[in-house]
């Protein structure tokens, strides 16, 4: 498993945020060498405790890794409309 499907797969546990996979792309996650960068889709809210919960499941994937001091960027890309109601 590489380092993105790993994270991709870590998120599957934060209940309320999915991956956003873009067509062009075909990722949710761009690694660079200064940055971890996660497309997400909210399905609930609020935003701060899951994207927390978020970081907190990521990190464990980067140790040990080049990406392991790199910046976290969780970029919400949407919100989905069940998370309003």
């Amino acid at each position: 498993m590489n380092i993105a499907e790993g994270i991709v797969s870590a998120l599957a546990d934060v209940e309320g945020l999915r991956p956003a996979v873009e067509r062009i792309r075909g990722s949710a996650v761009d690694l660079i060498p200064e940055a971890v960068q996660i497309r997400l889709i909210a399905t609930r809210l609020p935003l701060p405790p899951l994207l927390a919960r978020a970081a907190a499941v990521v990190r464990p994937v980067l140790a040990d890794t080049e990406w392991a001091g790199a910046t976290l960027r969780l970029i919400v890309t949407d919100v989905d409309a069940g998370a309003f109601s």
